[in-house]
């Protein structure tokens, strides 16, 4: 495989869009009545080719050839990030699962991961671009006034002007209590913004004609701590109106940041000296608006893990198959075998295959649960499927990311001393994966939400009813016996584990303890659910071996690789049982000076 190569799995996503997503209900809904299966996988196809074409090739260049700040503080992008930007606009990706009200395709949000997927996967640093201006969009589509809908969602939608979201400041990290960006009302229906922000993804940039920065600030007199934050819209232009141009609106960038990976994404410092912004939502209710922007950028974080993964998995299959060396047990005739026959390779390969495909039904289920949460007629299954969007979320981010970085990691174990040579462009992946962990919320902020807010929610009903329908799950495959059982059997003995744990989780006495045991917690999780959703898979792949299917061998490797997940995957990942459960005692006592 060429260095700058990247083949979309159109196979395995239109497969998991038909077993873990009921595209054919979605179709049903009115809102995506012209979203048939047929047309999404038509769109996908030529998603798949564009990424390919055309934002792959720029992957590697766009490492060498950092994003970087002029003398006049504008930010440039590599050489072809501007012209790829532009045949992205031009073909619409960016719009496609946005109302048609604001110009968009209207197609479902999971049709719209699939594709950030592939953008991902393509070209890690582009995808922040479009993945910023999406979550600004859904913000404003939530929150925004009938005017800041008119004047800045059709612009953002079509991709002509892109978004960011500004929380972060040098005293202000996970901790937005801190936050002394200042918000003085100008008594004409506009606010003065000032204050710096740090580590703002696409902060400036070269690729549109406008930048939306969606910004947390606190007003005057307002309240302490982050009751008193709000959130404001600020251009870095000024909308043009009837009576003035366009004019720059005192939002300048003072930096861009040297980092570990992603190199032609531009993270910036930015300096607000007396900038127009215009309240969005409440007053003192920024934070509750900025969730609106956090939580879908949460889940395209974790969309972003998958997309790294899959792009270094493809990389190590195609070295394993090239490169030769030793005898492998199996090896006939003469001369050493190509690395992909040694069973060690082999583990490696099929744990990133398989710990891949259970990310992407995660993911996708996700979406389609935030677009059936939004759209299904029927209540019920809005506020069930909003309650499983909400408890998946932190673990889509937090495993999802996770994975990226441990995935990549094996695919540069895969390819030995030539996967630490900078050349093979393997270890650009893996620097670039390092930052989904930390960025939208660290994943320990990830695994906190989870044990402290997702569980309790209604009660803890809503994580114990999806404990149930795995173990329903799990019952079936067992009972179908034959290649179907052993999924089944440690998907059950998987769903035991994380059940004991989440009753743990529910009933323990002190804070700390359920808070000591949240990132193993969240990591049984993961592993878990992603069981269930191989499991569905496997039973999808079977059924359709046994009514004749044509594509055989592309089924049998879906059985088979769901069988190495839930026996060895989720069987090992039950063993952090006893992490979880242990408490905080021996974590809080050592003295801070003993480490």
């Amino acid at each position: 495989m060429e260095l700058n190569e990247y083949k979309p799995p159109l196979a395995d996503i239109r497969f998991t869009l038909e077993q873990i997503v009921d595209l054919p209900r979605l179709a049903k809904l009115d809102v995506f009545a012209h979203a048939s299966p047929d047309i999404i996988s038509d769109v996908l196809e030529e998603a798949g080719r564009f990424v390919g074409e055309q934002l792959a090739p720029l992957n590697r260049q766009g490492d060498l050839e950092p994003a970087r700040r002029q003398p006049d503080g504008s930010v440039t992008l590599p050489d072809g990030f501007r012209t790829a930007y532009s045949l992205y606009v031009d073909a619409g990706w960016g719009a496609v699962a946005f109302p048609a009200d604001y110009g968009g395709g209207g197609f479902p949000w999971v049709v719209g991961t699939a594709l950030a997927e592939m953008v991902s996967s393509a070209n890690m640093a582009f995808s922040l671009c479009p993945m910023l201006t999406q979550s600004a969009i859904d913000l404003l589509l939530a929150h925004g006034s009938a005017e800041q809908k008119a004047t800045y969602l059709p612009k953002m939608v079509a991709g002509e002007w892109t978004g960011t979201m500004n929380i972060t400041e040098p005293e202000a990290g996970s901790d937005l209590s801190g936050i002394t960006t200042r918000a003085v009302d100008a008594g004409d229906g506009t606010w003065r913004i000032t204050g710096q922000k740090i580590f703002i993804t696409f902060g400036d940039h070269d690729l549109a004609e406008n930048i939306v920065h969606i910004v947390l600030a606190r007003a005057s007199g307002a309240a302490p701590g982050t009751k008193g934050i709000s959130c404001f819209v600020v251009p870095k232009l000024l909308p043009a109106s009837k009576d003035a141009p366009k004019a720059p609106n005192g939002v300048t960038c003072i930096a861009v940041e040297h980092k570990l990976g992603i190199h032609a994404s531009p993270t910036c410092a930015l300096d607000f000296d007396g900038s127009v912004g215009y309240l969005v939502g409440q007053a003192n209710q920024g934070l509750r608006t900025m969730f609106s922007m956090m939580n879908p950028a949460r889940l395209a974080v974790g969309v972003q893990g998958l997309g790294v993964a899959e792009r270094a998995y493809q990389a190590a299959v195609a070295h394993a198959r090239e490169r030769r060396q030793g005898r492998a047990p199996q090896a006939s005739g003469d001369g050493p075998s190509p690395i992909i026959e040694h069973p060690d390779v082999r583990r490696m390969l099929l744990t990133q295959k398989a710990s891949i495909e259970a990310l992407r039904s995660l993911l996708y289920f996700t979406a389609e649960s935030i677009d059936l949460a939004a759209h299904h007629p029927d209540e019920s299954v809005r506020r069930r499927r909003r309650e499983l969007a909400d408890l998946l979320t932190p673990v889509a981010k937090g495993w999802g990311t996770d994975l990226g970085v441990e995935l990549t990691s094996l695919a540069l174990q895969v390819h030995g001393g030539m996967g630490y040579v900078e050349e093979t462009g393997i270890a650009q992946h893996y620097r670039d994966a390092r930052i989904a962990p930390i960025y939208e919320g660290t994943n320990g902020i990830q695994a906190i939400d989870l044990v402290s807010r997702k569980l309790g929610l209604r009660g803890g009903d809503a994580a114990r009813e999806f404990l149930t329908d795995m173990e329903s799950v799990a019952r079936r495959l067992l009972a179908a016996g034959d290649g179907l059982a052993p999924i089944g059997d440690g998907l059950a003995e998987g769903v035991a584990a994380l059940r004991a744990a989440t009753r743990w989780m529910l009933t323990a006495d002190s804070r700390a303890d359920p808070l000591a045991g949240a990132t193993p917690y969240l990591r049984l999780f993961g592993v878990v659910t992603g069981g269930l959703f191989m499991a569905l898979q496997a039973a999808a792949a079977q059924r359709r071996l046994d009514e004749g299917a044509t594509e055989r061998d592309f089924l049998e490797a879906k059985v088979v690789t769901a069988r190495f997940y839930c026996q060895q995957i989720v069987l090992s990942a039950a063993g952090l049982l006893p992490s979880i459960t242990a408490g905080a005692g021996d974590l809080l006592a050592l003295p801070a000076h003993a480490f």
